[in-house]
């Protein structure tokens, strides 16, 4: 075993992830929403808690274990979740139900991104994460720069496309953009970015305040 393959098992294995959520992570197996890592969604929460988020959107629900991560870090937010898939919001409502978190702080909406995110107010989260459909990725993510205020922070999930991304042979559509994306962001004066090796692989960009 590597030395970089070591310390990622480290880290896997040293994560606490608490009970409502390793129910709600075994829920989304069965489901096939597929979820984030435990060590990604330790990422999330400090995020949540380190940014101070009080209003929080994410594209792509799954069975609720992302938004249970981030609202674990911020637990004062309030979280506007969106999926196309109604069993898999069903799933997330039982296991936010389960978690006993107030249903005056979750918005559900059910909807495709393309046809969702273009109505929602611009400037108005702390919080954004993009974790839907993985060829929209960055259409997504410009809809997210919007809807960030100034100085919040976006999110993408599984940005190495499972070490793909790292891997110069690699040249499918999704790698590609994945690729892209790494690269105009990096480049951008308009957002601070930083990538994440943890799990999947976690970009998070920041907006800079005019």
């Amino acid at each position: 075993m590597s030395e970089q393959d070591a310390i990622a098992r480290f880290v896997r294995e040293n994560v606490i992830e608490p009970d409502h959520i390793m129910r709600a992570r075994q829920h989304a197996r069965e489901l096939g929403a597929a979820p984030v890592s435990a060590a990604l969604g330790a990422q999330l929460a400090f995020v949540a808690a380190a940014t101070a988020a009080r209003s929080i959107i994410e594209v792509g629900t799954g069975a609720g274990v992302s938004g249970l991560w981030m609202l674990h870090g911020a637990p004062d937010a309030t979280l506007t979740t969106i999926d196309s898939e109604p069993e898999h919001l069903a799933a997330a409502r039982e296991a936010f139900l389960a978690a006993r978190v107030p249903t005056t702080r979750v918005r559900w909406i059910t909807g495709r991104a393309a046809e969702v995110l273009p109505r929602m107010n611009e400037g108005a989260y702390d919080l954004v994460l993009i974790d839907a459909d993985p060829a929209r990725v960055m259409d997504d993510v410009a809809h997210g720069l919007r809807l960030a205020r100034p100085g919040g922070t976006v999110l993408v999930p599984r940005v190495l496309a499972g070490g793909k991304v790292a891997d110069p042979v690699q040249r499918d559509d999704l790698t590609t953009a994945y690729r892209t994306l790494l690269r105009e962001t990096q480049e951008s004066a308009a957002v601070v970015a930083a990538l994440a090796p943890v799990g999947e692989g976690l970009l998070q960009l920041t907006t800079v305040a005019d």
